[in-house]
């Protein structure tokens, strides 16, 4: 068979298929509306509400990064970020990304995935989700922080955060001040 026959057979073969593909019954897509997965799934009553939050992580910084941050940045400077303050349910990451989890019938497993060292998120009402983490660098990377603790102890609870907020490639994070072991 001559390269062009090749050619043309291939051709005609990635149509073919692209047609049946088309004509192929769709799945279901999962929800992905921004809304919270398994509204059902609520906190205790005694975990606070949107409105009165049982609690705050985070203090409020003068500059948006610390100096280890800065330093620690590509020519000292990391990507931009802004101060803000949200208000959310702390969750496991893993489960909620994976399985839709949170919540207070949530809480045992959450709390295991959190100590074994499973990212922390933040759950706000809209159902956006943002990745917790230490904000100053070096002590984080050392392991010199106590934000894991503070979010393990406060997990399945709605809870004032105040940090820094960045963003990549839809990913996005608050880098929490005040958790460096003294």
């Amino acid at each position: 068979m001559g390269k062009l026959t090749k050619s043309i057979l291939c051709c005609v073969a990635a149509i073919g298929v692209a047609l049946m593909a088309q004509d192929a019954p769709k799945k279901a897509a999962p929800a992905r509306s921004g809304a919270v997965l398994h509204p059902e799934m609520t906190v205790a009553p005694d975990a606070g509400t949107f409105d009165k939050p049982a609690g705050t992580l985070g203090e409020k910084p003068a500059e948006p990064w610390t100096a280890t941050t800065i330093a620690a940045g590509v020519d000292k400077k990391p990507l931009t970020g802004k101060l803000v303050t949200m208000t959310g349910e702390i969750v496991d990451l893993s489960c909620y990304l994976q399985l839709g989890k949170h919540g207070d019938k949530h809480k045992p497993c959450g709390t295991k995935c959190l100590q074994a060292g499973q990212p922390i998120g933040l759950l706000t009402k809209g159902g956006a989700i943002y990745m917790l983490m230490d904000e100053e660098h070096d002590p984080r990377r050392d392991g010199q922080t106590t934000l894991r603790q503070a979010s393990i102890d406060n997990f399945a609870k709605i809870m004032e955060v105040t940090g820094t907020e960045t963003s990549v490639g839809g990913y996005k994070a608050i880098f929490v001040q005040g958790y460096v072991k003294k």
